[in-house]
C-alpha cells in the first residue's frame, strides 16, 4: 500500500477525527433545523391571519388611545393639558408584515449559510490537523514512520497531502448535502425564486472560498503542530491569537485610537475574504465635510484579494517552517 493511501485510511479511521466530524455535522444539523423551525412560508393563508392579526392590533391601539384621552380629561395635568394631541395610529402604520413569521429567501439568506459552514469546518480542518500529526510526534509514532521511511521531507509532505485531499472530499459532500439541504427548506419553509445563473455563480464562489478557508485553516493547524511537535502546540497558538492578538490587541488599539485598528484583526481579513469586501470606517478620525453626504468618516475596504494573499502567505510560510524543521532538527 502507498504511503499516501495509508496515510488516507488512517487520519479516516481515527476516532478523534470521527468524533470530531459527527459533533460538527450535529451543530449544522441543529443551525438547519432551527432555520426550519423559524421561518414559514407565506401563502394565502398566512397573509389573510396576518392581515386580521394587523387589524386587531390596530383595534386594540385604538381603544388605548380613547382611554388615554378619557383619563386625559380626567386629570389634565398628568397629560400635558393637550387630550386632542391623543390619537391612535393610521391603519396604513400598522403593518401585516410584522405578523408573519419570515420566510427562507435562498437567494437572500443562503449566503450566510454558507459562511457558517465554511466557518464552522475551518475550525474542524485546523482541529484535525493539529490533532493528524501532533498526536504521531507526541506518541513516537512519527519516529517509527522514519525508520522504513527516510524521507522526511517526503513523508511530511505525504501526511499533508493526505490531509488536505481529505478534508477536500469532506468539503465538496457537506457542501453539496448543505445545498440540497437549504433547497429544500427554502422550498418548504420559503421562496426560491430569483435564483437567476448569475445568482449560483456567486453562491459557487462563496463555496470556493469557504472551501480555500478550510485547506488553509488546516494547513496551518498541520503546520503549528508539526513545528511544536504536539498537538497542543497548535492549539496553544490558537488560542494565544484569539486572546492576545484579537481582544487583547483590539482593546490596546481602541485605546489608543489607533486609525483602522479593525485591520490588524482577524475577523476583518476572514469577512473580506468570504463576503468579497469589507469596510472599515474610522471613527477615531476627523470627518470629510460633504456638502451633499455631510460629515463622513474615512474608510479602508479590504478586498478578497488581499485577504486571499495574507492567508496564502501565512500558510505557506508556516508549512515552509515545517517542512525546514523535520530536515534540520533531530527526530529524536
Amino acid at each position: 500500500m502507498s504511503l499516501f493511501r495509508a496515510e488516507t485510511r488512517r487520519l479516516s479511521k481515527r476516532r478523534f477525527t470521527r468524533s470530531f466530524v459527527i459533533i460538527a455535522l450535529v451543530v449544522l444539523g441543529l443551525i438547519a433545523g432551527g432555520t426550519a423551525y423559524t421561518h414559514e412560508k407565506t401563502t394565502a393563508q398566512t397573509r389573510a391571519a396576518a392581515e386580521a392579526a394587523a387589524d386587531q392590533d390596530y383595534q386594540e391601539q385604538l381603544r388605548y388611545a380613547e382611554q388615554a384621552r378619557v383619563n386625559c380629561k380626567k386629570n389634565p395635568a398628568d397629560f400635558g393639558g393637550d387630550c386632542d394631541s391623543i390619537t391612535g395610529p393610521a391603519r396604513e402604520d400598522i403593518s401585516s408584515d410584522q405578523f408573519l413569521t419570515p420566510q427562507f429567501n435562498f437567494r437572500q439568506d443562503f449566503p450566510a449559510m454558507v459562511i457558517a459552514w465554511a466557518a464552522l469546518l475551518a475550525l474542524v480542518a485546523f482541529v484535525i490537523g493539529a490533532s493528524f500529526v501532533g498526536a504521531e510526534w507526541n506518541s513516537g509514532g512519527m519516529m517509527n514512520l522514519l525508520l522504513w521511511r527516510p524521507q522526511r521531507l517526503r513523508v511530511l509532505s505525504t501526511k499533508l497531502s493526505a490531509l488536505l485531499t481529505w478534508l477536500f472530499g469532506l468539503s465538496v459532500v457537506t457542501g453539496a448535502v448543505w445545498t440540497g439541504l437549504f433547497w429544500l427548506i427554502a422550498t418548504l419553509r420559503g421562496t426560491t425564486e430569483e435564483m437567476t445563473p448569475g445568482a449560483w455563480q456567486s453562491l459557487g464562489l462563496t463555496g470556493l472560498r469557504g472551501l480555500g478557508l478550510v485547506l488553509v485553516a488546516g494547513m496551518i493547524g498541520f503546520g503549528v503542530a508539526s513545528i511544536g511537535r504536539h498537538t497542543a502546540a497548535a492549539l496553544g497558538a490558537a488560542i494565544g491569537v484569539i486572546v492576545i492578538f484579537q481582544f487583547g490587541l483590539a482593546i490596546v488599539l481602541e485605546l489608543a485610537q489607533a486609525r483602522f485598528y479593525d485591520a490588524y484583526l482577524l475577523p476583518a481579513w476572514i469577512g473580506a475574504w468570504m463576503a468579497k469586501s469589507y469596510e472599515i470606517t474610522d471613527y477615531n478620525a476627523p470627518c470629510d465635510f460633504s456638502a451633499t453626504q455631510g460629515c463622513e468618516q474615512p474608510t479602508l475596504t479590504i478586498t478578497w484579494e488581499m485577504a486571499g494573499s495574507l492567508f496564502a502567505a501565512v500558510s505557506i510560510i508556516i508549512v515552509g517552517v515545517a517542512m525546514w524543521t523535520i530536515r534540520r532538527r533531530d527526530i529524536t
